[in-house]
């Protein structure tokens, strides 16, 4: 297999999370950033057979939490089962943001945001969300940068 060039760029690690009703859930992403200052934008790419898609187009928000570079497993443990079968949430230290999109307590930094525009954008959707609440959770921490080989092997 060709190796591409997403495999070599480097991100960071992001949990997305989000609430609908009563139902949260939350999925490892490294596609996120930054798009606009004013006003304040971040854009996210998420695949629509994800549980954590579904919750964000109900609810119109999600929340963006940056992971540090000791977190590899909290990374795997919201990104390798789905939140359809399992609670993500069982036993992670997290409290909800103004809109209600949880936070993780132990992240580098939120942001959580109100969904503005979607697009479509191959087999993902690309959400578009304008911040309203951000902080800086531990100021000294370095963030998990995404390898592909620390989360898929080397192939």
């Amino acid at each position: 297999m060709q190796k591409t060039i997403t495999r070599a760029v480097p991100t960071g690690v992001w949990v997305v999370t989000a609430r609908s009703g009563d139902k949260i859930n939350g999925m490892t992403a490294a596609w996120a950033t930054q798009v606009s200052f004013k006003p304040r934008l971040v854009a996210v790419s998420i695949a629509p057979p994800r549980f954590t898609y579904s919750l964000i187009k109900e609810s119109g928000y999600f929340c963006l939490n940056l992971l540090s570079e000791d977190q590899i497993e909290l990374a795997n443990h919201f990104g390798f089962k789905s939140g359809r079968k399992v609670d993500k949430f069982k036993g992670v230290d997290y409290e909800n943001g103004p809109k209600g999109s949880p936070i993780l307590k132990d992240a580098v930094a939120y942001v959580e945001c109100e969904l503005k525009e979607t697009f479509k954008t191959g087999d993902h959707d690309l959400f578009v969300g304008e911040v309203i609440d951000a902080a800086e959770l531990k100021k000294d921490a370095r963030p998990l940068i995404f390898r592909w080989e620390d989360f898929f092997g080397k192939k």
